[in-house]
């Protein structure tokens, strides 16, 4: 029973020899495992980590492009606001022009009307100073011919007295005589 027991012992001493090497391939395999999962947590928590980084600057992109867009739609805001109000400037403005042009068109009927009466009026002032150019020459012939008159008469008035001063002449001779 001796051998039996050092038999035992021995197959013992073999199977926990057995049983440990087994243990150490078994639990090289497990860090092995573990390894190869710590690598994949590490790959997975740097992911993670990339991610989170992209999803903060993801985020701040978005806040970025909100306010953007926010800005963008108070200036479409103002500039419908603005267009609508020059459309109605630019629509007053045609309504004006239009009457101005009416105005215009009025100013120039009632311009021609003027010049074609001025033009009567200058057609009449014209002949009234060719009237007056006549009567003005008539009476410039007729105040020649009244002058002449008078200096004939003057002449003849001027002969009779002279006539009567040689007749007194006579006659204050014919009496001293």
């Amino acid at each position: 029973m001796k051998n039996f027991q050092a038999n035992l012992l021995m197959v013992l001493a073999l199977a926990l020899c057995g049983l440990c090497v087994w243990q150490w391939y078994v639990q090289t395999r497990q860090r092995d495992a573990i390894q190869s999962l710590n690598q994949l947590v590490y790959q997975r928590n740097a992911a993670i980590q990339g991610y989170t980084n992209s999803l903060a600057t993801l985020n701040s992109q978005i806040a970025q492009m909100d306010a953007r867009m926010s800005a963008l739609k108070a200036a479409a805001a103002t500039n419908e606001d603005v267009i609508a109000s020059q459309s109605a400037e630019i629509t007053s403005l045609r309504f004006t022009g239009a009457s101005l042009t009416n105005e215009i068109a009025q100013y120039k009927s009632a311009v021609d009307t003027l010049e074609a009466k001025l033009k009567e009026v200058y057609a009449g002032v014209d002949k009234q100073n060719e009237a007056i150019s006549n009567l003005v020459s008539q009476r410039n012939d007729l105040v020649q011919k009244y002058n002449d008159e008078v200096k004939d008469r003057n002449n003849v008035v001027a002969k009779y007295n002279e006539l009567a001063k040689q007749v007194e002449k006579l006659q204050s001779a014919q009496k001293n005589e």
